[in-house]
């Protein structure tokens, strides 16, 4: 796949910049958009609710263009908890939903993890991890007692 100049480049010099991007594009339909704020790297890899790991661009690229086929998904960052470094950042988004169903327009609520990387390009995407989506937004566990599994 020969490499070609990233728009999300231009569009500001942080993960975040990326992130909302990301999000724009989806909202629009727009894989042109959506794949510039990924990594051209080979092992970048994306896990839609409930589907296969698809590992690189093409892959990527050619589930996305399914997806627009049937329209713009219509998801929104509702919460976001980061944590982030000098070269990468790893972003826990609650992705509010859009769905239409027979009864008119619902909201789902997936959680989705974004990783960026910081490469020679600017900052792009390398991972996107979505749950199933659920009717109802979920409840943070922080409050929770922490154990480990």
């Amino acid at each position: 796949m020969p490499k070609t100049p990233h728009r999300a480049a231009a569009l500001g010099g942080t993960a975040d910049d990326v992130e909302a991007a990301f999000y724009e594009s989806l909202q629009r339909g727009d894989v042109e958009a959506l794949m510039a704020c990924w990594s051209d790297e080979d092992e970048v890899f994306c896990v839609h609710p409930g589907g296969p790991r698809l590992v690189g661009p093409v892959a990527i690229r050619a589930a996305f263009e399914q997806m627009f086929g049937n329209g713009a998904i219509h998801a929104t960052p509702a919460h976001v908890r980061k944590v982030e470094s000098l070269a990468s950042a790893v972003h826990n988004v609650l992705e509010r939903i859009e769905v239409l169903t027979p009864d008119g327009p619902r909201h789902a609520y997936v959680l989705a993890t974004n990783v960026y990387h910081k490469t020679a390009e600017g900052w792009r995407m390398v991972a996107h991890h979505a749950s199933p989506g659920s009717a109802r937004e979920p409840d943070d566990a922080s409050e929770l007692p922490q154990t480990l599994h």
